[in-house]
C-alpha cells in the first residue's frame, strides 16, 4: 500500500513540475524494497546510496530486483559527478563495473490517430 501511495504522489508531483520533490519518494521506495521486501542487493544499495550522496535528488532500484537496475534523478550539471562516484564505489567494493548512462524522460506512449 505504501508503494501505491508513493506512485500516486510521484504522478501528482510530476504533473506539477516538482521534480525535486520526487527524489525523497524514490529514496523511500528503495528503502522499502530493500528492508520490507528484501529484493535489493549490495550493488543496487551502493548505487543508490552513492548517487544520492553525490548529487542525485533521489534513487531507487527498478526492474526485477535481485540485481536489476537503479534509476537516479540527477540534475544535468551533476551527471558526471554522480556517474564517476558510482563507478569508483563499485570498483572500491570489488563489483563489476556498472553500465551508467543518462536519459531524458519523454511523454507517455500514445496510440497514433
Amino acid at each position: 500500500m505504501t508503494e501505491i501511495d508513493r506512485v500516486s504522489q510521484t504522478v501528482a508531483l510530476l504533473r506539477e513540475g516538482r521534480l525535486p520533490d520526487v527524489g525523497p519518494l524514490f529514496n523511500a521506495s528503495h528503502l522499502s524494497m530493500r528492508d520490507d521486501f528484501g529484493i535489493s542487493c549490495a550493488e543496487l544499495d551502493v548505487a543508490v546510496e552513492v548517487a544520492t550522496t553525490h548529487g542525485a535528488l533521489g534513487a531507487r532500484m527498478t526492474g526485477g530486483g535481485f540485481g536489476g537496475s537503479a534509476i537516479a534523478l540527477v540534475p544535468t550539471d551533476s551527471t558526471a559527478d554522480v556517474t564517476s562516484a558510482v563507478m569508483h564505489a563499485f570498483a572500491d567494493s570489488g563489483f563489476s563495473a556498472p553500465h551508467c548512462f543518462a536519459v531524458t524522460a519523454g511523454g507517455s506512449a500514445q496510440r497514433e490517430s
